[in-house]
């Protein structure tokens, strides 16, 4: 009896285990890109635990990465039902918004992220860019100009921001900081075309 008794506790003892393991797998799974393989793992423990903030989170990173933006929009949104101000539900959902082309409600929600996060938060620097992007689409190259600096000035190293506040600089017709923008892309990578193309261009306003 008592061996029986050892066995049922083993079992249940591997059964608690390996649940533990396939909620850390589908994270692992979304950052190695196996993101079909996470979204299928993060379903299936929503639909054993709704209440799993963190299958929520993982599924809509996977989701957008996927291209499955649609889909990114509805569970962030449901996610948002357990946890209304989780910052990472919220920036996704602006993430969502954006690639579906809703600019004005993207805007909106990445602006409360940023009410809700602080400047250490990993995706501090990409909600600002992705506000620059919607300003760009706008032509308010302004605006893109404050919001695409502020996300340089949160991760330095990432060229293709710089280039993109060469771009709204350049379109604002601030030619002199434009090219120190994009010269600033060309020193974080040499081979960075658009980078290039962009200070001939700014460069020849300068002559």
């Amino acid at each position: 009896m008592k061996r029986f008794i050892s066995l049922i506790l083993l079992v249940f003892m591997f059964s608690a285990v390996f649940s533990q393991t396939e909620k850390k797998d589908a994270y692992d799974m979304w950052r190695n890109g196996r993101y079909p393989e996470a979204i299928e793992v993060c379903l299936e423990e929503i639909n054993n635990m709704p209440g799993n903030l963190d299958s929520y989170v993982v599924l809509c990173w996977s989701l957008i990465e996927n291209g499955q933006y649609r889909e990114a929009e509805y569970w962030s949104t449901k996610g948002r039902t357990v946890s209304r101000y989780d910052p990472r539900l919220v920036e996704v959902l602006a993430e969502a918004q954006f690639y579906l082309g809703n600019n004005e409600k993207s805007l909106e929600t990445f602006q409360e992220f940023i009410s809700l996060a602080t400047s250490s938060s990993s995706r501090f620097g990409v909600a600002y860019y992705f506000m620059g992007e919607i300003y760009v689409r706008q032509a308010k190259y302004n605006h893109a100009d404050i919001a695409f600096s502020q996300a340089v000035m949160t991760e330095p190293q990432r060229d293709y921001w710089w280039t993109r506040l060469g771009y709204a600089r350049e379109m604002a017709g601030e030619y002199k900081t434009a090219a120190d923008a994009y010269d600033q892309a060309l020193t974080l990578n040499p081979s960075r075309n658009e980078a290039k193309l962009g200070r001939t261009r700014v460069l020849q306003h300068l002559q």
